[in-house]
């Protein structure tokens, strides 16, 4: 057996790419790194639109860290890496993967890519072991060096098929392992490089475009890359007739099944051709089509704003909603009212007027009547607080109030929110609420009605000295009617008698008006005692319930707001 024979049975693996490296010299170089000449290269240039999406992206990722775990972000953050780190390479390059399953013949189409034998092909499976790059200008070590493919597994076509003026010019072709290989190490190359390469080219055949693993494991998931992909049906050289349209028609309704966009009449989308490697049928399109995919130089771009799309996609249940969020106006009324009524504000208004009134008695009244009241109110207090506030009972049923304040206004306010933001919201509410009933009850001693006496209107002086008068008047008619008795005095019944009936008569009659007049200005000062309590007690409220809470609400609009200049709305 010669040596021809010889690689042809063994042309596999590490061992078989060596010796070609020495015997066919004629057909490639092997790119050597470490002797190359340094060129600058212009970087990446993202267009504005693509700019602006990063950017959202990665407030959104910042925004959101303390209220999503690290897997919901990952993808996110993964993208914002590799937009980075592409950003930073060649922007006259274009990497560009083949990959396929056993047998698909990929490698054979990578050497009828490059026009000479770089890749190894056989019988024997798995051949490719390991990536293999193939770059048709200088500069794009830096990208080679990103996919992790060493420099013995580089390759270059000679100057006459990689001169300044071949349409591939800008082109780096990644030679893939089989990613259905039984060997595990194959297919973790092929997952990774996948998502490192700016376009792929899925070569299929007869036999297998239709194979589940290829279309649920890579296909669809990979759907938003149609404009950076190209599906070509290999080996249709095997097909009689008009078998191969079939297959092709065929393979194209199960790519929009995977929800792959089709690039038809001039549409973006997937390029999908037939072609055979074997005798070069259809080879020349698919180079054409790859040298124009290349020549516009937007590939890298298309696969960030594709990576985008998809992160975006995966993050839409934890940010988007259709329902109207935040708090409105009456529920934070409903949650003041509702802690106003846990503090006793109406109560509280009510013991104010009662106070007032009862000091409006206490001035006003006859002395006798007075007199009498002040013996029933020796024990009582003469501030209109609650007495009761302290006692156990309605503490309980106080703090109880409060908890369903708190359990109310965070229902309404996380309603329609995305899970991790309503949990957030929920959370907001129950820190602010740890302490609020004894706050509330502090509250309602210091703010209350006031110690003391209520102030009096200017009215009450002639109302104390005409219901004095009314007394002396009494006094004056006892003294008349005893000077009489006495017979100290002629007697005459008629004045003193009529004395008395005007003192007697007129104190009741005064302390009557004055407790009707009294009555506005008690109603008001109970309802400015109210007031001044629930003003209180929604301050309170405000700044330990809602003013947290609306922080959440407005951190989640902000995110909301970055999360649609991530997916372009307005684009």
């Amino acid at each position: 057996m010669d040596h021809t024979d010889s690689t042809d049975a063994w042309d596999d693996g590490l061992i078989a790419r060596r010796v070609n490296e020495t015997v066919g010299g004629d057909e490639y170089v092997v790119m050597d790194s470490r002797a190359a000449t340094p060129q600058t290269v212009a970087p990446l240039v993202y267009d504005s639109g693509l700019r602006s999406r990063l950017e959202a992206l990665r407030e959104l990722v910042g925004l959101s860290r303390t209220r999503l775990d690290s897997r919901t972000l990952a993808r996110a953050g993964r993208v914002l890496d590799e937009a980075s780190a592409r950003r930073r390479l060649s922007g006259q390059h274009t990497v560009v993967a083949i990959a396929g399953a056993t047998g698909s013949g990929k490698s054979q189409l990578f050497n009828a890519l490059a026009g000479v034998a770089i890749s190894e092909t056989g019988l024997r499976r798995p051949t490719t072991a390991a990536p293999i790059a193939c770059s048709w200008s200088d500069g794009a070590a830096n990208l080679i060096e990103r996919l992790g493919i060493p420099p013995r597994l580089r390759r270059r076509p000679l100057p006459t098929a990689g001169d300044a003026e071949s349409p591939l010019r800008g082109l780096v072709l990644i030679d893939l392992p089989d990613h259905d290989s039984a060997v595990v190490q194959h297919r973790e190359h092929v997952d990774r490089v996948l998502g490192l390469v700016d376009a792929v080219i899925w070569v299929v055949d007869p036999e297998k475009y239709a194979d589940a693993v290829l279309h649920e494991r890579y296909l669809r998931p990979m759907a938003a890359h149609a404009e950076v992909m190209f599906v070509v049906l290999n080996q249709v050289d095997r097909l009689p007739g008009e078998a191969a349209e079939q297959v092709l028609d065929d393979l194209r309704r199960l790519l929009d099944e995977d929800g792959i966009a089709l690039g038809e009449f001039g549409e973006p989308g997937t390029t999908v051709l037939a072609l055979s490697a074997l005798t070069g049928e259809g080879v020349g399109e698919l180079r054409e089509s790859l040298g124009q995919f290349v020549a516009e130089r937007t590939a890298p771009a298309r696969r960030i704003s594709a990576d985008v799309d998809i992160a975006a996609a995966r993050l839409r249940p934890v940010y988007a909603t259709r329902r109207r969020t935040g708090l409105s106006e009456q529920a934070r009324e409903e949650f003041s009212d509702r802690l106003a009524d846990a503090v006793g504000a109406t109560a509280a208004g009510e013991a104010a007027e009662r106070a007032w009134l009862r000091n409006a008695n206490r001035a006003c009244g006859t002395p006798w009547l007075r007199l009498w009241r002040w013996y029933q109110d020796r024990g009582e207090p003469t501030t209109g607080r609650l007495a009761g506030r302290t006692q156990a009972d309605e503490e309980a049923t106080a703090r109880q109030r409060v908890e369903t304040a708190v359990r109310m206004v965070a229902d309404r306010a996380s309603a329609g929110l995305p899970a991790p933001w309503a949990q957030a919201v929920r959370e907001a509410a129950a820190r602010g609420s740890q302490g609020l009933p004894e706050a509330l009850d502090e509250l309602s001693v210091r703010a209350g009605v006031p110690t003391g006496r209520p102030p009096r209107p200017g009215w009450w002086p002639m109302a104390v000295l005409a219901q004095a008068s009314m007394t002396i008047l009494q006094f004056l008619g006892g003294l008349w009617l005893l000077g009489q008795i006495l017979q100290i005095m002629s007697p005459n019944l008629g004045v003193p008698v009529l004395l008395m009936i005007i003192g007697i008569v007129g104190g009741p009659l005064i302390e009557w008006s004055c407790r009707m007049a009294a009555r506005g200005p008690a109603r008001r000062y109970g309802l400015e005692a109210e007031r001044r309590l629930r003003e209180a007690a929604a301050g309170c409220g405000r700044a330990r319930v809602l003013d947290p809470v609306a922080a959440e609400l407005l951190r989640y609009r902000e995110v909301r707001e970055q999360y649609g200049r991530v997916v372009g709305v307005g684009r």
